[in-house]
């Protein structure tokens, strides 16, 4: 297997910090200071279930308030070692950041409509009129905590979703998430993130102009509200996608971007359904650490049933809270399950605690979204990817791995399904092939 590392390239940008409705903001302090805590990792040979059950149970922790006791230690899994995954490093990528100004593959080629460069442009208000025709009601395609969506053209022919913010002058976190959101947006370009075309600030109108992503959120797909089903191939596809996204963000921008809100609603597909990260809302910078800071203590933000359970508690965010976010979401494409589901049993209620514990009692085939295949080739990779899933769901940063690791797991898998799906056709054809031979004598 190849190394994903040419797939990562960075533009030069300066500095930055950035909804939906089921976002939470837990605020005790409001302090934003970098510390240098520097905390020596544990590392276990603990057994894959019992492990599983150690992260099934730290669940609990996601829905108590902050300042309780930290989980207890979580060993870290070295049962899945694909020969050709280069081990994990330190928690602190600095000392591998890549300073690559290669694009590589990532120049789209997405949507020929794109004339326009993306960049930091500042739009007027006409410009903004005339795209959305006045923000007419029948271009609106979507509704966040940061406002209305609609999609617009530019003057020369370009397609793109125009962002709102809601006109309230009472509601300061819109104004501060609005500011990360451009500032970071002007500082990444990846194929698999959103890309920026630019802003308006005039007077109470705060609008961000992005790339418009045609195919609508990952979790509209799981939904089956935008069609038929996507297959375990697609979506381990969208996994890799978003593996890479978040892995630019971490080691190859001018400095590291944590996103915060990795979920399957900020995930948007293409027609070929390629995946690109959107809503910059909540991200900020990481930790300097060149300087020995190992986290950025902050007030906790982002998506309940995504979010790091250290960090709720501690409020000491690092690169490793995106890599929980990403556990949860595995577990998402492999069940088709929300991460919280009201509706269900008290046990089974939070998807990933649920997940966990089959995946413990050796039920991994139950987990799996029933509106897939039960194919060998489908039972090896969930198997794979819910082992993954139990690293980057792990209680403690120090034992999740890094999201490099995770992309070059990911490919690992990939290509052993590609193989086993390939033979399984083969023999299937086959054994066709012999019955109606017989069929015919």
């Amino acid at each position: 297997m190849k190394s994903p590392n040419p797939l990562f390239g960075r533009r030069n940008r300066t500095s930055g910090e950035f909804s939906t409705p089921d976002r939470v903001t837990y605020s005790p302090s409001s302090t934003y200071s970098s510390s240098s805590s520097s905390q020596k990792s544990t590392s276990g040979r603990n057994p894959v279930k019992l492990a599983a059950r150690s992260v099934a149970e730290a669940f609990v922790s996601c829905f108590t308030p902050p300042g309780t006791k930290s989980s207890t230690g979580f060993g870290d899994s070295g049962t899945f070692k694909p020969h050709s995954v280069v081990s994990d490093g330190s928690s602190s990528a600095g000392t591998e950041r890549r300073r690559s100004s290669n694009r590589g593959i990532y120049v789209s080629s997405d949507n020929s409509t794109h004339m326009r460069e993306p960049g930091s442009i500042k739009f007027t208000l006409e410009e903004i009129n005339m795209a959305t025709k006045n923000f007419s009601p029948t271009l609106k395609i979507g509704q966040g905590g940061f406002g209305a969506v609609y999609k617009g053209r530019l003057e020369d022919g370009t397609i793109v979703a125009i962002k709102r913010a809601k006109k309230s002058v009472y509601d300061k976190h819109l104004g501060v998430e609005f500011l990360s959101e451009i500032r970071t947006l002007a500082k990444v370009e990846h194929l698999n993130l959103v890309k920026f075309y630019g802003y308006l600030e005039h007077e109470d109108e705060k609008i961000v102009v992005v790339e418009y992503v045609p195919n609508g959120t990952l979790r509209e797909h799981l939904d089956c509200t935008r069609g038929n089903v996507i297959d375990l191939a697609a979506r381990l596809d969208v996994a890799i996608d978003v593996a890479h996204a978040i892995t630019y963000l971490h080691m190859y921008t001018d400095h590291p971007i944590i996103h915060r809100d990795i979920k399957s609603s900020n995930i948007l597909l293409t027609e070929n359904l390629r995946a690109k990260v959107a809503d910059f809302g909540f991200a900020r910078l990481a930790a300097d650490s060149d300087s020995g800071a190992t986290h950025v203590s902050t007030q906790v933000r982002g998506t309940a049933g995504y979010l790091d359970p250290e960090y709720l508690k501690t409020y000491q965010l690092t690169e490793k809270s995106d890599v929980y976010s990403f556990g949860v979401l595995l577990v998402e494409l492999v069940t088709g399950r929300r991460p919280i589901e009201a509706k269900r049993e008290l046990q089974d209620r939070v998807t990933a605690r649920w997940a966990m514990k089959k995946f413990a009692e050796g039920g991994a085939i139950l987990i799996l979204d029933p509106r897939l295949e039960r194919t060998a080739a489908n039972s090896l990779a969930i198997e794979k990817i819910l082992e993954l899933a139990l690293r980057c769901l792990a209680p403690h940063r120090h034992n999740r791995p890094s999201m490099r690791k995770c992309a070059e797991i990911l490919w690992s898998i990939r290509k052993d399904h590609k193989e086993l799906a390939t033979s399984d056709t083969h023999s299937l054809s086959s054994h066709s092939q012999k019955s109606i031979t017989i069929r015919e004598e």
